[in-house]
């Protein structure tokens, strides 16, 4: 079997988002292939890595428009599995005025929360760097159970593990169940990306250090990453904090995806410079990449199939000094 840099399990789906007015004055959707985890391999694709996804969709036009644009991409799909009895998951975007996002989703149920344990493709996770995975799949019985067992496969087989909470209020009946599953992720994992509103959510503390603080004695996670969205992002590891600013774009139009952009240059960095040996000015070197390839995606509609080049990242990094 082949190794894969990063193998993630999760969600994938449409994200239906705005386009403009039709010429009868209603609004015009555009259909994006999107999802967390996929957005995630995306980028890590167009820096070079070798990627696999864990998930389900539809047996319907969606699902086969999102498989399409996978293998576009250059993800591997042999662990995508498709369930012709619920259809693919939809995600409607809505951009308020200061920026921020709201979601309607079609998901009940929807496709990827049907992933089950038997549907695993356990040679992706036995072969992988790193395993990356968030709480979306664990919203409901039987997809959380086969991110328990995916966790457990990846842990054992020595993989690092990567975990993106990505809370989204609207799909759980429950936040404290939730809750639940985040600390669950934060349990096994070495890697952690949370934003703002997460970390004040599940900590109670207002205060980003502080709460960060509360993470760390609870959990001992190795690196954790804060992202702050117009504010840039931390890094916390061995001791050391380190924050370094967003770059801000004139054209941004949403900021779908850039969480998963910056997460995906936080991985590509360690697997080319490890998780251990950090000092402040490899955490700034981190963080202003994984910075400007998230501003660079704001300025276009979707993620997935319009992730960044290097190169391009790394000349308007040159450009911004």
């Amino acid at each position: 079997m082949e190794q894969y840099d990063v193998t993630a399990l999760g969600e994938l789906l449409i994200d239906f988002t705005e386009n403009g007015t039709s010429c009868q004055g209603n609004p015009l959707l555009e259909a994006n292939p999107g999802g967390a985890p996929c957005n995630v391999l995306a980028m890590l694709n167009k820096l070079g890595k070798k990627t696999a996804f864990i998930g389900k969709i539809g047996d319907d036009m969606f699902g086969s428009q999102l498989e399409a644009a996978l293998q576009e991409t250059g993800i591997d799909t042999r662990g995508l599995k498709r369930d012709a009895g619920v259809n693919t998951t939809l995600a409607f975007v809505h951009t308020k005025d200061d920026g921020d996002r709201e979601f309607s989703f079609y998901r009940k149920p929807g496709a990827d929360m049907m992933l089950a344990e038997e549907d695993l493709e356990e040679e992706l996770l036995k072969n992988c760097k790193i395993f990356h995975f968030g709480t979306l799949s664990m919203t409901h019985e039987a997809c959380r159970k086969a991110t328990q067992k995916a966790i457990a496969i990846a842990k054992e087989s020595g993989a690092l593990l990567s975990f993106d909470p990505n809370l989204r209020e609207p799909l759980w009946e429950d936040l404290e169940e939730a809750r639940t599953c985040m600390y669950y992720g934060m349990q096994y994992c070495d890697i952690l990306k949370i934003s703002d509103n997460e970390i004040q959510w599940l900590t109670g503390e207002d205060d980003f250090d502080a709460g960060v603080a509360v993470l760390r004695e609870k959990f001992h996670i190795p690196l954790i990453l804060l992202s702050m969205g117009r504010d840039g992002s931390r890094a916390y590891v061995n001791g050391l904090r380190v924050e370094s600013p967003a770059f801000v774009q004139e054209h941004t139009i949403e900021t779908t995806g850039a969480g998963d952009t910056f997460c995906a240059c936080i991985l590509n960095y360690v697997l080319e410079h490890g998780c251990q040996d950090f000092d402040e000015s490899s955490l700034r070197e981190m963080l202003r990449f994984a910075n400007m390839a998230a501003a660079l995606v704001t300025t276009r509609k979707g993620a997935l199939r319009v992730m960044p080049e290097k190169e391009e990242i790394e000349t308007a990094l040159a450009e911004s000094k």
